[in-house]
């Protein structure tokens, strides 16, 4: 038998949302001089777009009468509350911000996330956590599996379609090699959303107004008894190589002799 400890929420109709701040996708990335990471000052961030769709499947859900509160939760500096703004402006009722500021951030890893998340769950009770698949800056792809598992809790990854069914069941149609894979879990569950489960809809100006009005609470991974030190080291960032131009060959035998003198692929 399993001595793993098993949260069991009350059915409190709530969702919790994670939402990561990263730096937008249209910024030209810089290494730093050190070459220790890369260059976050004085940089557009926005909220991660799986995050983003993931936000947007919670309003969806609870527009369609499935929930009945949608709960923002962000760990990072205290510019994250910005990315949590947003979140409320779209549509979720109020945010927590486990604020990890300075060097602390910048090593935090996806193991810490997943446990600051579980002992935000055990705090909130959701029948549902939602987040993206993954975040466009590390591509980490790993805190809704290792959340799924810290919680013991069922999980379903890579959703394109999220239904819910009755006795607290879900209906999460997911995105594999092989093409789409249709499973049931029973909530409390952890899914993580993929890039074509929707279109997020734009945060109106009215309702960016409104955001600044909602609850808003602030906590600390002291607070919540989690340790958040790393555990690797990354030891250099660096630029990805420029692009070689392309080559002309006169025949398969020239090209075969390249694949096999100058790529060594063959």
């Amino acid at each position: 038998a399993s001595s793993r400890r098993v949260f069991e929420p009350i059915m409190s109709g709530r969702i919790l949302v994670a939402c990561k701040r990263v730096i937008d996708y249209n910024v030209k990335i810089r290494v730093k001089p050190d070459q220790s990471g890369v260059i976050t000052e004085a940089v557009k961030h926005q909220l991660n777009p799986f995050d983003e769709i993931a936000v947007e499947e919670a309003i969806r859900l609870k527009e369609a009468g499935k929930f009945k509160e949608i709960v923002a939760v962000s760990c990072g500096p205290k510019e994250a509350k910005d990315t949590l703004q947003t979140a409320m402006a779209m549509g979720a009722d109020r945010a927590v911000h486990v604020v990890v500021a300075g060097a602390d951030y910048e090593k935090l890893q996806p193991l810490a996330v997943a446990k600051l998340l579980a002992k935000v769950a055990e705090k909130e009770q959701p029948e549902l956590v939602i987040l993206g698949k993954q975040a466009i800056d590390d591509d980490s792809n790993q805190t809704a599996q290792m959340l799924a598992g810290i919680l013991n809790w069922p999980q379903g990854t890579f959703a394109s379609k999220i239904s819910v069914l009755g006795d607290k069941k879900f209906e999460v149609t997911r995105e594999i090699d092989g093409g789409l894979e249709t499973i049931t879990i029973k909530g409390p569950a952890v899914v993580s959303a993929d890039l074509r489960l929707n279109e997020p809809r734009y945060a109106t100006l009215p309702n960016i107004v409104k955001a600044r009005k909602k609850p808003y609470a602030e906590l600390t991974p002291a607070a919540l008894g989690v340790d958040i030190a790393p555990h690797f080291d990354v030891l250099k960032v660096t630029e990805p190589p420029v692009r070689q131009g392309g080559k002309k060959v006169e025949g398969v035998d020239e090209l075969v002799k390249k694949l096999q003198t100058e790529a060594k692929v063959l």
